[in-house]
């Protein structure tokens, strides 16, 4: 099945949240609606109000309304405000240069006007004729413009009541957009975060920590810019740019056909952007979990770091990480410098060239009239309809970050999992069985090959061998990290892989040689947050380990904080805790791998007595370099080059003087130069 490409995908995430999203957008389309009405409320108040004063006036015969004016003992009517009523002729106000002049009559409004010797002088495309009128006051031209107070005075009020719901509509769809843009965020971290846990072990083998979190913070953070601002600007420009267009339609059709001729001009710049935009985009990102992989690789190794001298070293690889950040992230801002708000400017600059050509070729034809209204809405309209461009062009850099770091994503997305089944079973009796098992890690190179072996329930079996010999092997294939490519294992004679890796796991417990704890407290890092640990429990899985001894003289006992892997304790301590945390969860099958390793003798010795106890009625493996903590085992497996070669007890395989003894006797002899 194709896979659908980074954009469609996360245009499905935010579909997922399409109710918040579609209020926002109607919301969006209101006030956009609302707010769009200035620039026709302009026209209506400058030619209608204020310049519709000149024009035909009748001359009538009561003064009934408002819009009637009285002049010289004569009251005018506008003809246009007439309904029904008798007029005793027609009079015309006509402005020539900066005055007013009344004339009996109806006489053209089109042309060229001028006056020579007192005489109005109009030239039409067909004629040329000539008026007297009579000039008025500025006292007599507010008389006129009087009944014009109301009308302008109310749509204005109109315009400001718009725009007070325009700013609720406003508030509304930036909430709601917003708030659809943090749950699309939210669900995806989760998806992300969920998926990680579905994923092999061994992808994390050869994936650095520092990329996978880059993946989860870094790069939503940037899908969530995307979905943040990116969604609710370039939806509301898009909307604000379709409303411009309707109004600049509904005033001058021709003019916004030829305006429509910027969307190509956008489309164009976006694919153009999107080239070499993702090609930076993609090393930027990559660099950045390099960047982070490489400053938790250094916190974690600092000890090693300062104690061989390796931070010249160190910075040095991370300048040179820094350095191709900073070089891409240069490359990008030219590329957006080039073309955002300089090449907006171009093309407003130009848009208004091409108006001034129009309106001046149009102001050639002969009876050309255009209102003054109407120019100031246009000019309005054009200068609104680059502020969304603005907008628009302005977020292309994030659009190219979201779309490169969601391809990111959505690889780690599609890296094969597997389905998360906690379905309870049967509490394990115990049996472990191997049967013909050959397991390579890659595949090819096979780290285990033909193994056989079984332990019955209760056992305490042991598995010693030297440095890579396959032991940890045995123990990451019983607890399904990998699974064989050959033979199968059984558990009280059930295949594993019958179950689900979850399953497996629901009744074993495990202690590694390297102890890790969670940022918490000793208690949270025994229970782990299972409801079905209780605090008592975990308290006498602690004491029955020996941990009591040092936990009880920390100032908070057993709520005593811990960091992040529990560097403020011993490794003794950790080990403690690791150790009482596999033992609160009763598992059935208890997996020790090297567990006394690194720790003390006397710590070895109250683990060694706890095992002692607990390992009664539950099956014990362990792995061991120390051969005196198996002395006691039921059963032992020397392994070489990923094969058994010895099985027995202690004693039997002294006796064969084979590996074992060679081992045993190496051990003695350092026991024997030590004391």
């Amino acid at each position: 099945m194709k896979k659908q490409s980074a954009e469609r995908r996360l245009i499905g995430y935010a579909w997922t949240f399409k109710k918040g999203i579609l209020i926002g957008i109607a919301c969006l389309m209101i006030a956009t609606g609302l707010e769009l009405a200035g620039p026709l409320i302009a026209k209506t108040v400058i030619d209608d109000h204020i310049l519709g004063v000149e024009g035909q006036w009748e001359r009538v015969t009561e003064n009934d309304d408002r819009y009637t004016v009285s002049y010289e003992d004569t009251f005018y009517k506008r003809s246009d405000r007439i309904d029904g009523e008798e007029s005793s002729g027609t009079s015309t106000i006509l402005q020539v240069k900066r005055d007013y002049y009344l004339v009996d009559g109806v006489i053209p409004l089109e042309g060229k006007r001028q006056l020579d010797k007192g005489s109005i002088v109009i030239q039409t495309a067909d004629e040329t004729v000539t008026f007297t009128g009579e000039k008025l006051s500025l006292t007599d031209v507010y008389q006129f413009f009087k009944p014009e107070q109301r009308p302008i005075i109310f749509l204005l009020v109109l315009y400001m009541v718009l725009l007070l719901i325009a700013g609720v509509f406003q508030f509304f769809q930036t909430y709601k957009l917003q708030q659809a843009s943090n749950r699309i965020v939210q669900k995806m971290r989760n998806d992300i975060f969920a998926h990680t846990q579905r994923i092999p072990i061994d992808y994390y083998v050869n994936a650095s920590a520092g990329s996978i979190v880059s993946r989860v913070t870094n790069d939503t953070e940037a899908i969530r810019d995307l979905y943040e601002r990116v969604l609710s600007i370039v939806v509301t420009s898009v909307i604000y740019m379709a409303g411009i267009f309707v109004a600049l339609f509904i005033l001058d059709p021709k003019l916004a056909a030829f305006a429509l001729l910027l969307i190509p001009l956008i489309i164009v710049w976006m694919k153009a952007y999107k080239t070499l935009g993702t090609k930076y985009n993609t090393v930027i990102r990559s660099t950045v979990s390099s960047i982070n992989g490489h400053i938790n690789e250094s916190i974690q190794g600092m000890p090693i770091i300062q104690a061989f001298l390796r931070q010249k070293q160190t910075k040095e690889e991370f300048e040179t990480l820094n350095e191709r950040h900073y070089k891409y992230q240069r490359k990008l801002m030219k590329l957006s410098a080039l073309t955002s708000f300089n090449l907006v400017t171009v093309f407003r600059n130009l848009a208004f060239v091409g108006f001034i050509w129009y309106f001046g070729m149009f102001s050639l034809e002969p009876g050309a009239l255009l209102s003054i209204g109407m120019l100031y809405a246009i000019v309005d309209l054009l200068n609104r309809l680059f502020e969304p461009v603005t907008d628009i062009v302005n977020q292309l850099p994030l659009i190219e970050q979201a779309r490169v770091a969601g391809r990111r994503v959505f690889k780690l997305l599609d890296h094969e999992g597997e389905p998360v089944q906690n379905d309870k079973i049967a509490k394990y009796r115990g049996g472990i069985r191997f049967d013909d098992v050959s397991f390579a890690y890659n595949g090819k190179d096979y780290v285990l090959n033909n193994i056989n072996f079984e332990i019955k329930p209760g056992q305490t079996a042991a598995f010693v061998g030297h440095t890579g010999s396959g032991k940890s092997s045995i123990m990451n294939l019983l607890f399904r990290f990998y699974d064989p490519q050959h033979g199968q294992i059984t558990i009280d004679g059930q295949n594993t892989q019958s179950l689900s890796r979850q399953q497996v796991r629901s009744h074993m417990g495990i202690v590694l040689q390297d102890p890790f704890l969670f940022s918490g407290t000793i208690l949270s890092n025994v229970t782990l947050g299972d409801p079905n640990v209780s605090e008592e429990r975990a308290k006498e899985a602690l004491k029955a380990v020996g941990a009591d001894r040092f936990i009880e003289q920390l100032p908070k006992g057993y709520d005593e904080p811990v960091s992040e892997g529990g560097k403020s304790f011993s490794l003794g301590e950790r080990q403690l805790i690791s150790f009482a945390r596999a033992l609160a969860f009763d598992p059935a099958i208890l997996i020790l791998d090297e567990a006394t390793a690194n720790i003390d003798t006397e710590t070895e010795q109250i683990i060694q007595h706890a095992l002692d106890v607990l390992k009664k009625g539950r099956t014990t493996l362990v792995i061991a370099h120390r051969l005196s903590t198996i002395q006691q085992a039921d059963a032992i497996f020397v392994l070489d080059h990923g094969k058994i070669v010895e099985s027995g007890n202690h004693d039997a395989l002294i006796k064969q003087t084979g590996i074992y003894h060679n081992m045993y006797q190496m051990q003695q002899g350092q026991l024997k130069r030590v004391n």
